[in-house]
C-alpha cells in the first residue's frame, strides 16, 4: 500500500443553501485530497438525493471535482448516509467513484478500520431505526424514484421538516450511538477499530472489546465550511480541521464517551 494517507470524511450535507461548504469541500478536493491515496465519504455527502436524474447543478459540480480527483489517481469511495441513500450507480459512474456498503473493513497502513456512517448504531431512536428499515428497501425505492421528480422533491421536503420537527423533543443521548451496539458490532469485526460520521461529535471514544482496547473516530460535519477529516497514516490517525477556526477544532479529540 502507498505511504500516502487515506482520508475519511463525512457529513459534508452539500446544498445550494450553504455555500461555504460546497467552496470549502471544493477546495479540499483540489488540495489536500490530491495527496492521499484514497478518498473516502462516508455518508450525508448531500443535504438530500432525490435521484440520480436530479438537474440541480450543484450535483454535476461535485461529481466532476471527483471524476478530476480520481482522474489525478486517487480512487475515491462512498457509503450512503442517511440523506443520500438513494445515490445510485449513475451519479457513482459520473463521479468514478465506488459505492460500498455500511459497514466496510478496510487495511489503513497495517491496522484495521470498520467505515460506517453511523446511523445504525443510533438503536435507542426507534422511531428512526424503523424508518431507516422502511426507505432501504429496494420495493420502496424504486416506487419513490418511478414518481416524477418535483413529487419526490416535495415529499424529502416533507420528510426532513417532519424529522426536524421531531429532533426537538428528543433527548440528545438518543440520537447518539448506543454503546453496546457499538461493540456487538466491533465484536463481529475482530481488531478493527471504527470510524463513522452522522451524529457530528466528532472526537476518539475507547471501547473495551471482547478484551482489547478499540478506537471509535467520530468525523466533524461540514457546516458552513468548518468541516475536517480524518488522516490514516503509517505513523497514526488523526482529525484535522479544513478551518483553524472550526468550533470542533477547539476540543480535543482525545476526550472519552462523555
Amino acid at each position: 500500500m502507498s505511504a500516502r494517507p487515506l482520508l475519511f470524511a463525512s457529513d459534508l450535507h452539500l446544498c445550494d443553501a450553504d455555500p461555504d461548504t460546497v467552496e470549502s469541500f471544493l477546495a479540499f478536493l483540489a488540495g489536500p485530497a490530491r495527496h492521499a491515496a484514497a478518498l473516502y465519504l462516508l455518508g450525508d455527502v448531500f443535504e438530500y438525493w432525490a435521484g440520480d436524474d436530479d438537474d440541480d447543478p450543484l450535483p454535476q459540480r461535485i461529481a466532476a471535482a471527483l471524476a478530476e480527483l480520481r482522474a489525478q489517481g486517487v480512487p475515491v469511495y462512498l457509503q450512503h448516509g442517511n440523506r443520500d441513500f438513494l445515490l445510485g450507480q449513475t451519479f457513482a459512474e459520473q463521479a468514478g467513484l465506488t459505492l460500498l456498503p455500511d459497514p466496510y473493513p478496510i487495511e489503513a497502513h497495517g491496522r484495521l478500520l470498520l467505515l460506517s456512517h453511523g446511523d445504525l448504531l443510533c438503536t435507542d431512536d426507534t422511531a428512526y431505526q424503523s424508518f431507516r428499515r422502511t426507505v432501504r428497501e429496494p420495493a420502496w425505492q424504486a416506487a419513490f424514484l418511478a414518481r416524477p421528480l418535483s413529487e419526490r422533491r416535495a415529499e424529502i421536503a416533507r420528510i426532513r421538516q417532519a424529522s426536524e420537527a421531531a429532533k426537538r423533543d428528543k433527548p440528545v443521548e438518543i440520537m447518539d450511538v448506543n454503546r453496546e451496539a457499538v461493540s456487538r458490532l466491533l465484536a463481529a469485526y475482530p481488531g478493527h477499530h471504527l470510524v463513522h460520521g452522522h451524529t457530528h461529535r466528532p472526537a476518539r471514544h475507547s471501547h473495551e472489546v471482547q478484551h482489547a482496547l478499540r478506537q471509535r473516530w467520530v468525523l466533524p460535519d461540514w457546516h458552513r465550511g468548518a468541516g475536517g477529516y480524518l488522516v490514516a497514516e503509517p505513523d497514526g490517525l488523526y482529525l484535522v480541521a479544513v478551518r483553524q477556526d472550526a468550533a470542533w477544532a477547539k476540543f480535543t479529540v482525545d476526550n472519552e464517551d462523555r
